[in-house]
């Protein structure tokens, strides 16, 4: 049983699936090992993330390896209807639709749970957190999950400390490989890339303010200096400030930001970051977008309670005019603009993430059990292996040590 919205586009999705696995030459080879090892055999694994062809490729992955795979959207607007047809007949169950209500997002990642799994892959946390909800008669069947997203490990994180989290997740999204590709690359092009398709602007000349210079935020910010942007940072933490400014980026609070920017990306991971106070000052046609995972970064309630009236001027952009008559642009509903607007990051890209996932799901196959609940990071040889995977793939070679310098790095008594 599955709830997608039109089976007859799956030829298309396969296409378009199959494009996406020429770009994805780690995960390809992990999926050739499973469909013959194995290693999943007999498990069932519930998954909320972005329906899209990248994700697609992961799920094949672990059908391979012998799973039984059921997969809600973790966002109301980034599933490839396309996509989701061709993961059904390709007998997945799929419970995702481009552009449902808050509602069916919710129906959706119980319909996955009724799976019974024995793993999950989350992004957000919001299947784990209705697991501990909603679904908990299923927690005893649980034995361990994945974590895709900084805002889910956040999330998580806190269930941890207060000893609500029942069983091992790990932090697939905290893995060397995963922020270098995924967070930084990822995040920056495919944001803007997102933000071009909904506006058609011109990035070169316009003072792009950044909220948060994390990976991602490190990332968007080196591609809009790269396309010509005055790039302005907003921090929290002293020592994230400190490196955007040693970079060269101008850092200002956002109260001094909002009155000159042209265009505001948040990536925060947090709440309510462009609030009332920095709306009411931000000049006419300024452009908002958010790529943090949730849609709470900006807060669009105030921005609702400061129009007098919401025009949709293009497929992804919402013009609110103010009381004034100055008019601020909200793109994708303040949801994901890169997944809202664009197609999330490259397939390149997400062959690393994925190959982390799939390399964790083997992983926990068996050494679940032997872990306490709370939050675990990827072993460090799984990271190790996706990047020599990668390099391989690009026929990149590497320098090993001599026998020589082994001794030297293993013992303390040779001086200089």
């Amino acid at each position: 049983m599955s709830d997608i919205t039109d089976p007859g586009l799956a030829e298309a999705g396969v296409r378009r699936i199959d494009w996406a696995d020429r770009s994805m030459p780690v995960l390809r080879r992990i999926r050739s090992r499973f469909r013959d090892e194995k290693p999943l055999a007999g498990l069932r694994i519930a998954a909320c993330m972005h329906v899209t062809t990248e994700t697609a490729n992961l799920l094949l992955t672990l059908k391979a390896g012998g799973a039984e795979v059921a997969v809600a959207s973790s966002n109301p607007l980034s599933t490839q209807d396309d996509t989701a047809a061709a993961l059904v007949a390709d007998g997945i169950a799929v419970f995702a639709r481009a552009g449902v209500d808050m509602d069916t997002y919710y129906r959706h990642i119980h319909q996955a749970l009724d799976l019974a799994p024995h793993l999950v892959v989350d992004d957000g946390c919001d299947l784990v957190n209705i697991l501990h909800t909603e679904r908990a008669d299923l927690l005893e069947g649980v034995t361990g999950g994945c974590e895709g997203t900084t805002t889910g490990v956040i999330r998580l994180h806190q269930m941890a400390r207060e000893g609500a989290l029942r069983f091992p997740v790990v932090a697939v999204n905290d893995t060397a490989t995963k922020h270098m590709f995924d967070n930084r690359y990822g995040t920056g092009q495919s944001t803007l890339d997102g933000i071009v398709r909904a506006t058609n602007i011109l990035i070169a000349g316009k003072t792009v303010v950044i909220a948060g210079f994390g990976y991602c935020g490190r990332g968007l910010a080196e591609r809009a200096r790269g396309l010509g942007a005055r790039v302005v940072v907003t921090e929290i933490d002293p020592v994230k400030a400190l490196d955007a400014l040693m970079q060269g980026y101008r850092v200002e609070p956002m109260a001094q930001a909002a009155g000159h920017g042209d265009v505001f990306i948040t990536v925060t991971g947090n709440r309510d970051v462009i609030r009332a106070e920095h709306l009411t000052v931000m000049k006419d046609g300024a452009i908002l977008a958010n790529s943090g995972h949730f849609d709470v970064e900006i807060d669009v309630r105030a921005l609702q309670s400061l129009a007098v009236d919401v025009l949709r001027v293009r497929a992804q952009a919402d013009e609110y005019v103010l009381a004034d008559g100055r008019r601020l642009v909200l793109l994708a509903e303040g949801r994901l603009v890169n997944l809202s607007a664009a197609e999330g990051h490259p397939a390149a890209v997400m062959d690393m993430s994925f190959a982390d996932q799939a390399l964790t799901c083997e992983w926990l196959a068996t050494a679940a059990p032997t872990l306490p609940p709370g939050v675990h990071q990827v072993p460090e040889s799984i990271d190790s292996e996706v990047a020599r995977l990668k390099l391989a793939s690009m026929s990149i070679t590497l320098d090993t040590l001599t026998p020589d310098q082994e001794d030297y790095l293993s013992s303390w008594r040779s001086g200089s």
